[in-house]
């Protein structure tokens, strides 16, 4: 049976981190780090999602406050509210929750961001120091996977990681993350999609399989290999008359048959979910050093 890679133990671990950093910034500075988040809808995942983050903050001693605007909001407001916010010192990093209405630019509001209060770290600038190796911002749910593998004893340096999806915000990016020539990273990256060609192929070939496709146990036992090490980022509802909510959240993996072959497989939920929010307040805490001492 597979090692459970506990994402909330280790979160936990990590905002008792943060909360020392929060702590020494106010004693030193005067400074309480900020984080101000952006809901434009009545998305009930992204609103439960929102108010977790601004739990997270509560307990680390980090000031935040939410911001919710209408479904039908236009471009314009959105914009405003964010240059608003970018000249807010009281706020440090600024997170707009995803997706936005059909309405609003996505991407012309992740420019509108200060880079310097991009705390998911989506916005070109940090984007690119990314892939050259130097960023401040890490976006949450790869720096969280890296931090998953690397204190439970699992350096990707020399190993073949496939990471299954390509999105902006875990796909892509983690695969920058982990192929960097630095300390927690030096491995062999295979990025799949929709458009591979025999995927099994690809994951039997994974010491590191990161699934991140958003489909309800893609991942089966025979397409994992004996002794990987499986990190499993979706997070789905399937349909359970036996629970209270009428369904169960599953992953990506098919973690009952995977764990009797890997080595160590995050659970869902109480895997990289927890891990996510817990990089965003590092991020959040680096903004404030960076309104500090600069970049």
């Amino acid at each position: 049976m597979a090692k459970i890679l506990d994402g909330t133990a280790l979160a936990q671990e990590i905002r008792n981190e943060v909360a020392v950093g929060v702590k020494e910034m106010l004693e030193k500075h005067q400074v309480t780090p900020g984080l101000a988040a952006v809901l434009v809808g009545d998305d009930p995942a992204s609103a439960i999602y929102v108010r977790n983050k601004r739990r997270a903050c509560d307990e680390v001693g980090m000031f935040s406050e939410s911001f919710n605007l209408p479904g039908d909001t236009d471009q314009g407001e959105v914009l405003s509210l964010v240059d608003r916010l970018n000249a807010d010192k009281r706020f440090h990093g600024i997170l707009v929750q995803l997706p936005l209405p059909s309405q609003v630019d996505t991407q012309r509001i992740i420019e509108s961001v200060n880079p310097d209060k991009d705390v998911d770290g989506i916005h070109p600038y940090n984007v690119g120091k990314l892939i050259q190796g130097r960023p401040d911002f890490i976006p949450g749910t790869p720096a969280g996977i890296q931090q998953l593998l690397l204190r439970n004893g699992y350096d990707p340096s020399g190993q073949n990681v496939v990471i299954c999806g390509r999105s902006e915000i875990v796909g892509k990016p983690l695969a920058v993350l982990l192929m960097q020539r630095q300390d927690g990273a030096n491995a062999t990256v295979t990025i799949c999609h929709t458009r591979t060609k025999d995927l099994a192929d690809h994951t039997r070939r994974a010491d590191i399989l990161i699934a991140a496709m958003g489909q309800p146990k893609m991942i089966t036992a025979d397409m994992v290999k004996d002794g990987a090490v499986v990190i499993d980022v979706g997070i789905n509802r399937v349909e359970d008359s036996s629970r209270r909510r009428g369904y169960r959240l599953v992953g990506d993996v098919d973690f009952e048959a995977v764990s009797l072959k890997a080595e160590a497989i995050t659970p869902v939920p109480g895997g990289v979910g927890p891990m996510t929010i817990a990089m965003l307040l590092v991020n959040t805490l680096t903004a404030a050093r960076i309104s500090i001492h600069g970049r």
